[in-house]
């Protein structure tokens, strides 16, 4: 077949190729067994470091899973086993777990460097498709990502295989977080640039509006209460009395008394329409915990109160799109 006939063919080649890999991850399944379970086990209660080994597409991988590791509260970093020989090696203590990669088990650049490790004392989980191998040998437990075949046509390049250990590889991280019982303020910090990071990590106080605020008494008639709220572009008004809030108005809550009364909506008061407790949150609550409260009670602004239920600003849905 020639090239050009080749070309319409393509997706039929990317869809075999998808399938192949997904079936090497879901044939991982049977080869979870109380190696993984020893393995967590180690990792957990590792009091250094997770130091993660491999080379060439293992060794890429393992850069990732180390990455992952590390992002979900398990302490880990990436050495080339070549790098040893040059001095790396004084990064490795007693406390340490390595996490070994090699898919034949065979690889002489990382069995060179097990040696070392097994006479520092220090364990070796070994990740590989051959539960014979050296490295399963010497490990001191083995996890076997094992494949049927690659996706690669000529069954060469690393391609199931590969994708077979990043799998594993997040399948340990996730299985640590559980265990760990890793919370989304947790991730945050290991992540404080990202999205997640700045709404898990900011409070109210970073983001709440204080200046112009709209308070007025609860006495004051609506229809110059609309101009209060107006100016204040929040969309709402505070009702305060003696500098303590007492309760809030909002835009809509006016509507709805304009369709109710009507003729009669100019002689009403603030207070007949107030939400008398409104959402109230202190100013060290977090982000993400405001959000939750607003999706939970349908409201658009929370108010920030000290101890004394003084007004200090308000957080409103617009000020938690970090």
């Amino acid at each position: 077949m020639e090239a050009e006939e080749r070309l319409k063919h393509v997706r039929e080649y990317a869809g075999r190729c998808i399938k192949e890999e997904a079936q090497a991850v879901l044939d991982l399944l049977p080869q979870l067994d109380e190696n993984f379970d020893k393995a967590v086990g180690l990792m957990y209660k590792c009091r250094g470091k997770v130091i993660v080994t491999g080379v060439g597409k293992s060794g890429h991988i393992g850069a990732k899973i180390a990455a992952t590791l590390s992002s979900t509260g398990t302490p880990s970093f990436f050495i080339n086993p070549l790098d040893v020989f040059h001095g790396d090696l004084g990064v490795m203590t007693k406390d340490d777990v390595v996490l070994a990669i090699s898919y034949s088990g065979q690889t002489d650049e990382l069995l060179r460097f097990v040696p070392m490790v097994l006479h520092m004392e220090i364990p070796i989980i070994g990740m590989s498709g051959n539960p014979s191998s050296l490295l399963a040998k010497y490990s001191t437990v083995h996890i076997n990502v094992q494949v049927a075949k690659e996706a690669c046509p000529l069954n060469l390049a690393p391609t199931s295989s590969t994708t077979a250990a990043l799998v594993m590889g997040d399948a340990l991280a996730i299985a640590l977080m559980e265990v760990r019982d890793f919370k989304p303020r947790d991730f945050a910090q290991f992540h404080p640039g990202g999205e997640l990071g700045k709404r898990l990590l900011t409070t109210a106080r970073d983001v709440m509006r204080t200046e112009d605020m709209p308070v007025i008494p609860p006495t004051m008639h609506l229809g110059e209460a609309i101009i209060h709220v107006s100016k204040g572009k929040l969309g709402l008004g505070v009702a305060e009395v003696d500098d303590k809030i007492v309760g809030l108005i909002t835009d809509g809550d006016i509507r709805r008394a304009m369709e109710k009364w009507q003729a009669q909506f100019f002689d009403r008061t603030v207070a007949d329409i107030m939400t008398r407790k409104p959402k109230v949150v202190p100013p060290s609550m977090k982000i993400s915990d405001i959000q939750s409260i607003m999706n939970k009670y349908k409201v658009h602004s929370v108010l920030v109160v000290d101890d004394d239920n003084h007004l200090l600003g308000v957080v409103d849905h617009y000020s938690c799109m970090l």
